[in-house]
């Protein structure tokens, strides 16, 4: 009786510490709603509810060394460099999410201010027929969160990046606007 009392008690154990694994796993998620603009020959406008799911964090000497990357060899290079990081997830409802490659989150203000480049979706379509927006490769999102956890902020979906000066990025939009994201709030976990 006392082995199947200490196997229920070890069993009980790998359960509990699995689920405290698995919600420190999940991080702080931020939900809301995305209004993208159409361009080119989509003009037109979507709105869709999406959630972004921070894990982690890029530090002040990554940013520093993907910036000086960025501006001696081009977003090419840029894009294999952080490709290599998994830090959250952001992703339409409906869709798969995609691994966020890059995170900064510092105040402004009374705000937090969180700022997340990642690699887009490309479509079959566009790889074949050599569109321009392949030259576009990545998806920029900043968002604004007050105190109380709610926010809004910009979407690019289809962006490419470069360095300007020593800690500057300039991101350039290929649609006509960037998108809005509405209705964010943030949900399990602070971000500071």
């Amino acid at each position: 009786m006392k082995i199947h009392s200490f196997l229920l008690a070890i069993i009980m154990l790998t359960i509990g510490m699995a689920a405290s694994s698995a919600s420190a796993q999940r991080g702080t998620t931020i939900t809301g709603t995305a209004l993208i603009y159409g361009y080119g020959l989509n003009t037109r406008t979507i709105s869709r509810p999406f959630t972004m799911t921070i894990n982690g964090r890029t530090s002040e000497a990554d940013a520093t060394r993907y910036l000086q990357t960025l501006q001696r060899d081009g977003q090419d290079d840029f894009a294999k460099q952080i490709d290599r990081n998994d830090l959250g997830r952001f992703s339409f409802s409906g869709q798969v999410g995609l691994p966020i490659n890059a995170i900064l989150v510092d105040r402004d203000g009374d705000d937090t201010r969180i700022r997340a480049v990642f690699k887009r979706w490309v479509g079959f379509g566009e790889l074949r027929r050599g569109y321009r927006s392949v030259d576009y490769p990545f998806t920029y999102v900043e968002i604004r969160i007050d105190q109380n956890g709610r926010g809004e902020g910009t979407i690019i979906p289809a962006a490419r990046v470069r360095a300007r000066g020593s800690n500057t990025l300039e991101v350039e939009d290929f649609g006509t606007f960037p998108g809005r994201l509405m209705g964010v709030r943030l949900r399990g976990g602070r971000l500071e």
